[in-house]
């Protein structure tokens, strides 16, 4: 089995980081054919990794075994094409185990989500992320998001793990944002993840990497903002923006979860295979389900 060291997969990571959805049929069961049928339309395309069961791929919802299920496939279905990272967290314990089965089966890396109990001390915050860190001899990536919004300081703690290479933000304050990156420098590698949507502003700041949706649906557009921002084309980057990007933003903003709701949605009205959330996630009402299908036509082609 081939052993990416943290320092390739690092080097790898520039450009578009596609997060798949894990598809669940009707019954909420585990539609792995839906998923390798994704996996097959987003690696027509150029993206530079695939993070498996992550935050839109519901890790939170799925049991160990299910998580050991969906990076299989993924790992299987990639064939080493591009890296492939498996998201991992809840506490110490699940996280370790759930990275260390997962780097069983040649993934590249690991995506660490915050520990469940929110808010701990910071020293806790850190054994916790130590864990994970000595679990495998793969690089990881920590992921900035929901409670967790480390300081400047606290990140420069962070970086003597030695296994870690990136730090993804979730949070999109760009603000806080730039005083970490100016303080650690080039030790880590800087992940624009809250969204497409903020692409303009994470590559105005220099970052050249982000985790996109997008890419779920439509990856020559996830791909275009990518390529746009990094020469810093404004002018078809405000127009892709304000005529595509901006409102799917707006219309997952409306209920918590519709994040993953919609992207599902989207990818049913386009012939791909997103099917139900699981609770405590909530599915598109049945209204708006034909609102996207509005939507989808001005996507026609980027599809």
């Amino acid at each position: 089995m081939f052993f990416m060291s943290p320092a390739a997969l690092r080097a790898q990571l520039r450009g578009v980081i596609a997060f798949p959805v894990t598809p669940f049929k009707a019954d909420l069961s585990l539609d792995l054919d839906g998923l390798r049928k994704n996996l097959r339309a987003i690696l027509k395309h150029p993206v530079c990794a695939i993070v498996a069961a992550a935050g839109t791929g519901e890790l939170y919802s799925l049991t160990p075994a299910e998580h050991l299920m969906v990076v299989k496939t993924v790992v299987k279905e990639v064939k080493g094409r591009v890296p492939v990272l498996a998201g991992t967290g809840f506490n110490p314990a699940i996280a370790v185990e759930l990275a260390k089965a997962a780097a069983k089966t040649g993934v590249s890396g690991i995506l660490a989500f915050p520990p469940y109990y929110p808010s701990p001390d910071e020293e806790g915050t850190l054994a916790y992320y130590r864990a994970i860190g000595e679990a495998t001899k793969l690089g990881f990536i920590i992921y900035s998001r929901d409670w967790f919004s480390p300081s400047a300081a606290f990140v420069e703690k962070l970086a003597k793990i030695p296994t870690l290479i990136a730090l993804k933000d979730g949070q999109g304050d760009l603000r806080r944002f730039q005083i970490i990156r100016q303080k650690i420098g080039d030790r880590l590698l800087w992940i624009g993840g809250a969204g497409d949507d903020m692409v303009p502003g994470y590559y105005a700041m220099g970052v050249r990497t982000y985790t996109s949706s997008i890419a779920n649906v439509a990856p020559k557009l996830s791909l275009r903002l990518h390529e746009l921002a990094s020469a810093g084309h404004s002018a078809e980057l405000s127009a892709l923006m304000d005529k595509l990007v901006i409102p799917l933003y707006e219309f997952r903003a409306r209920r918590k979860g519709y994040e993953v709701s919609v992207m599902k949605t989207q990818m049913d009205l386009a012939g791909l295979v997103g099917g139900p959330v699981r609770p405590p996630l909530v599915d598109v009402r049945p209204a708006e389900r034909e609102e996207l299908r509005v939507m989808l036509k001005v996507w026609e082609n980027w599809l």
